[in-house]
């Protein structure tokens, strides 16, 4: 109880300090793989931390990793994310974005002010001779925006094997729909596989008087476009976890010209690998309905992040920890939603989980991830500092333990392998 306690007043004491991180990296944000300022800031901070080891340009990325430890004894890493989106940020507050069309509209800024702190927190403790093992922290680049190849920052960790020695990992995400006291935790799966859909409908171009003479794309789209969004709606069971959306069409030139072909993308989001792959065929089915009308379809599936699926030894840890030092949380146990998350290319290697954090504004509008009046209610900040550190702490001394720590790399790599 002493220790709870103290872990609580460390993180309230640090509140100025982690409003002014947050602010600073709100101000100043970078896009994914780019986070040369705010890994620098990070390196900066961590190095000031007596004991901690830090290694920077982890997996070949911008990401930070910062490491404390006592020698023998177990290790347990936990993760924020570092970047922004290319988005342009509506906000008359001080610390609105200064990169134009750049800003923290997830809350990335936030996780990482959290982060550090816990770095602070956990810095105290192991001057004090109450770190029993190791104590990963890691800053991670670009968990937005995949590169050229397709990759995340987190599938560079991952492949890189920056956290293999780790027992378990956790996170946390910011909760723009609960209030600041307030949590979301759940078992299993939480957040959705992230697959994409490029088709194309190709027919015969010709002049826009002379339909007859030509085979109209645009026509053939009708069809197709009730396949897809049928799909859900009638071949998926309310039960189940399952979105197809058409996010952009293309197609044309001119009023008076018929286009050869039609260009449609989109998104598939899923929870249950046996739903995910239903709705990727039926997507394919779908495009092939422009075949059926002389048409050609061509339809290419990209898959992105997996879904996450938390550990539930793991999340009853930080489920545990919230009620003990913070009795008064509300807790909502329910999946987050149908977003991705790039922490789970971590959690499909070894056990994991990531709850999410109130932090609306009390009496204020929605204000939604991935939208330009995106805020947080700042308050927020030194809870996630606490239930991070304390629940660390605790897997170190022995008070959280895990039956089976067996890495599931094996079981990843083979999901990844069906994937391509």
């Amino acid at each position: 109880m002493a220790q709870h306690k103290q872990i609580t007043h460390q993180a309230e004491n640090l509140k100025k300090d982690l409003v002014t991180w947050r602010r600073r990296f709100h101000k100043h944000p970078e896009l994914s793989f780019n986070e040369y300022n705010t890994s620098s800031f990070v390196e900066e901070k961590l190095n000031k931390i007596e004991g901690m080891k830090v290694e920077t340009g982890v997996a070949g990325t911008t990401s930070v990793l910062g490491t404390l430890s006592s020698g023998k004894g177990p290790t347990i890493a936990v993760r924020a994310d570092m970047d922004a989106l290319p988005i342009r940020e509506q906000s008359k507050e001080k610390y609105v974005s200064q990169n134009k069309g750049v800003m923290h509209a997830c809350g990335h800024d936030a996780h990482t002010a959290i982060l550090l702190g816990v770095a602070n927190v956990l810095g105290e403790m192991y001057q004090q001779g109450n770190i029993q093992g190791t104590v990963k922290l890691l800053f991670q680049a670009a968990e937005e925006n995949p590169d050229s190849r397709g990759n995340t920052g987190s599938k560079y960790i991952v492949s890189e094997k920056v956290l293999e020695e780790a027992d378990a990992a956790f996170a946390l995400h910011m909760c723009p729909w609960l209030e600041a006291g307030k949590a979301q935790l759940n078992a299993g799966y939480s957040m959705a596989n992230n697959d994409m859909f490029k088709g194309t409908i190709t027919g015969k171009g010709g002049h826009g008087a002379y339909p007859q003479q030509s085979w109209d794309p645009i026509w053939m789209t009708g069809p197709v476009m009730q396949s897809l969004y049928g799909i859900v709606a009638r071949r998926i069971s309310p039960l189940k976890a399952g979105v197809v959306t058409v996010g952009k069409i293309h197609s044309g030139t001119s009023t008076n010209v018929i286009p050869e072909k039609v260009e449609i993308e989109g998104t598939i989001r899923s929870y249950d690998p046996q739903v995910q792959q239903f709705l990727t065929d039926k997507v394919k089915q779908a495009f092939a309905v422009a075949d059926s009308l002389d048409g050609k379809s061509k339809v290419e599936i990209t898959h992105g992040e997996p879904a996450l699926q938390n550990n539930a030894e793991v999340i009853g840890w930080l489920k545990q920890t919230i009620q003990d030092i913070y009795p008064d949380f509300s807790i909502y146990e329910e999946p987050y939603g149908l977003g991705s998350e790039d922490f789970s290319y971590v959690t499909q290697h070894m056990p994991g989980a990531m709850f999410f954090l109130g932090c609306k504004i009390e009496g204020d509008k929605e204000r939604d991830l991935h939208t330009s009046d995106f805020d947080i209610d700042e308050a927020c900040l030194p809870y996630g500092v606490s239930i991070l550190a304390e629940t660390a702490l605790r897997y170190l001394d022995g008070t959280y333990t895990l039956k089976n720590k067996k890495k599931q790399s094996d079981k990843a790599e083979k999901s990844q392998q069906k994937q391509k």
